[in-house]
C-alpha cells in the first residue's frame, strides 16, 4: 500500500490565498472582516495559538482584535466584553480561547457570542446547525471531515 503524504503548509498557502482573495473582495465592497479573539489567563499553548490567528489575520489583510484578559478577569468582566464585541460592527466573529479558569463557567461564556459572530460553532444554535447539516461556522476538525 502506498502512504498518501499530505503537505500541510502547501495546503494552509492555497487556503489563504483563496481567503485573501475572498477578504479583498469584501475589502472592494467597504466591508473589512474583523475578528475578536479573547484568552483569559496564561496557558502557554493557547497563547501560541491565539498569536497565530492575530498572524493570519494580518497576512490576510482583516482587522483583528486580541483581548488578553488576566487570570483573575471575573466571568460579569468577560460576559460584558463578550457583550460589546457582539455588538460592534467591526467585529464579524469572536473567538474566546478555552481553556478559561475554573472560576469562569466556559458554557455561559460560549453562550453569551452572538450565534451570527460564533467562529469556534460551539453556540448550541450553530451546534444544532452543524447537526442537521446547515452549519453557519463549525469548529474546524468536524468541517475538515465532512468537507
Amino acid at each position: 500500500m502506498t502512504a498518501l503524504i499530505i503537505d500541510g503548509k502547501t495546503i494552509a498557502q492555497e487556503v489563504r490565498a483563496e481567503w485573501k482573495v475572498r477578504a479583498d473582495a469584501l475589502k472592494a465592497r467597504g466591508i473589512t472582516p474583523g475578528l475578536a479573539v479573547i484568552i483569559v489567563g496564561e496557558d502557554a499553548a493557547s497563547k501560541v495559538y491565539v498569536a497565530n490567528k492575530v498572524k493570519a489575520c494580518a497576512e490576510l489583510g482583516l482587522h483583528s482584535e486580541h483581548l488578553a484578559l488576566s487570570a483573575d478577569t471575573s466571568e460579569a468582566e468577560l460576559l460584558a466584553r463578550i457583550a460589546a464585541l457582539n455588538a460592534d460592527p467591526k467585529i464579524h466573529g469572536i473567538l474566546v480561547q478555552l481553556p478559561v479558569p475554573k472560576h469562569i463557567n466556559s458554557d455561559k461564556v460560549l453562550n453569551a457570542i452572538s450565534p451570527d459572530k460564533d467562529v469556534d460553532g460551539f453556540h448550541p444554535v450553530n451546534v444544532g446547525a452543524l447537526a442537521t447539516g446547515n452549519m453557519r461556522f463549525a469548529p474546524c476538525t468536524p468541517y475538515g471531515a465532512m468537507v
